[in-house]
């Protein structure tokens, strides 16, 4: 859930240098892309633990994990932006419309990418460390 604050300054930003307005549109926007986002991070945390219960340690697994789901993290992304980027164009009759919530998704994209995979592994491991003062207390 901490990659979903840091997606929002992405489709923040790219409403701004569109020039576009927040509207409704926009919010649904906002509503898939906390979504992806989500599901991002779960794909990466989940590989974590995976490699965590089958013995490895959390630095080796968080550092294999980052390269091993860059891929499919890269390629949720990139088909949504790329499927998006039609209507973010606003081409078309009605599309103008829509264009708000195209640009919200792809900047909040663009942006949560890249952080989840470096954001989320630092979290991560910040809990985890913090779970385990609290076993041991």
């Amino acid at each position: 859930m901490f990659s979903v604050p840091l997606a929002y300054t992405g489709s923040a930003l790219g409403l701004v240098l569109t020039g576009r307005a927040l509207s409704v549109p926009a919010f649904i926007g906002v509503i898939i892309l906390a979504g992806i986002v989500v599901n991002n991070a779960i794909v990466l945390v989940d590989y974590i633990n995976t490699l965590r219960s089958s013995g490895m340690e959390r630095n080796e697994a968080i550092v294999k994990a980052g390269p091993t789901r860059l891929r499919p993290i890269l390629m949720t992304a990139l088909t949504t932006i790329l499927g998006l980027i039609p209507l973010a164009l606003g081409l078309g009759e009605g599309a103008e419309s829509q264009a708000p919530l195209a640009t919200v998704v792809i900047g909040g994209l663009t942006s949560s990418t890249f952080i989840t995979l470096l954001i989320v592994p630092v979290i991560y491991t910040l809990f985890d460390d913090i779970s385990v003062k609290l076993r041991k207390a």
